[in-house]
């Protein structure tokens, strides 16, 4: 019965060394998750084990084109190796061009849940996927339901 106890406990210590140390550290990349078809640059910043922050920002000088900043929350619920679950919750200001009018001013709210993950031995790259209820106002308060990729939710290089 201790052999068996002590090879658990060696599996269970190996296996929290994979879980990936980020804190502190800057992730610089991209994120779609704005909905106005503009592509954001992204940082992300993970504070502690618990809590991390980041910010967007896009532009598009075309006569239709627009602009839009915010920031994002995240707040991890469970790590597991090369994956941190977490909740997260949005606010963008946004500004969207119309050739021959005002351009339209108006925010984005984000409310949801998502996963960070990386490949073993690729430890600087995360890959995000999010979902969860989004509540904008531009020509009109809208509340809808998001789902966004690992394509879209965003991909940052931590340096």
């Amino acid at each position: 019965m201790k052999r068996i106890s002590l090879v658990i406990a060696a599996f269970i210590i190996s296996f929290n060394t994979l879980a990936l140390e980020r804190v502190g550290r800057l992730g610089i990349g991209f994120s779609n998750t704005v909905n106005d078809n503009i592509p954001s640059l992204s940082i992300k910043v993970q504070r502690s084990t618990t809590f991390a922050y980041g910010a967007i920002f896009g532009v598009n000088t075309a006569d239709n084109g627009g602009w839009h900043g915010g920031i994002r929350l995240y707040r991890n619920i469970f790590d597991e190796p090369y994956l941190t679950f977490y909740a997260v919750g949005a606010a963008v200001l946004l500004n969207n061009k119309n050739p021959g009018q005002d351009s339209d001013s108006g925010f984005q709210g984000d409310l949801g849940f998502g996963t960070e993950f990386s490949f073993q031995g690729v430890d600087s790259i995360g890959f995000s996927t999010e979902f969860g209820i989004r509540f904008e106002n531009i020509d009109e308060f809208e509340v809808t339901t998001m789902g966004e990729h690992f394509i879209t939710a965003g991909f940052h290089f931590y340096l």
